[in-house]
């Protein structure tokens, strides 16, 4: 949980393209949503692995779902990015510039994220982090788009940003 609300803020480029981070979900190993609730297997075997890794699947058959492994075998989803960087390949990729990172499926889309990338250094090309300077101020809630174990408070994102996937349920 800690690294899902410390990636807010900062900046994640991939390729050359990308911009700060504005929403992120985590989920822990012993959480019924967590694709490692259920032990190891060849599509989550990124999960079991070291820490500061990608862990990239297929969502539904449709998108990539992008993911940095953390200790304990969880991981944190990236939902969307504030795009900074990269603008033109990401509009090219998404066929237009409309909520261009705004949900996992699209920040993927955008940035060329594939299962190929799964089990990757996120210390090494084409992944590059940089932290945030400062704290924002970082709203919480329920995760989204999934059925088990929704309301555990663990969506995090960059209070007032315009590129979260969802606005956050107000208080």
């Amino acid at each position: 949980m800690v690294t899902a609300e410390r990636l807010i803020g900062a900046r994640f480029l991939f390729d050359g393209a990308g911009g700060i981070i504005v929403e992120t979900e985590a989920y822990l190993r012993d959480d019924p949503a967590s694709h490692s609730f259920r032990g190891p297997t060849r599509a989550n075997a990124a999960m079991f692995g070291p820490p500061g890794h990608a862990y990239v699947y297929r969502s539904y058959g449709l998108h990539w779902c992008f993911n940095v492994v953390c200790a304990g075998h969880g991981a944190v989803l990236l939902r969307a990015l504030a795009p900074e960087t990269g603008l033109e390949a990401m509009a090219t990729r998404r066929g237009g510039t409309s909520r261009l990172c705004s949900g996992p499926g699209r920040l993927t889309q955008a940035l060329g994220i594939e299962g190929r990338h799964d089990g990757l250094d996120l210390r090494l090309p084409p992944f590059r982090f940089l932290e945030r300077a400062e704290r924002p101020e970082i709203v919480i809630g329920p995760r989204i788009g999934i059925t088990r174990a929704a309301d555990m408070p663990l969506r995090f994102g960059l209070a007032g940003s315009p590129f979260l996937s969802r606005p956050f349920p107000r208080p």
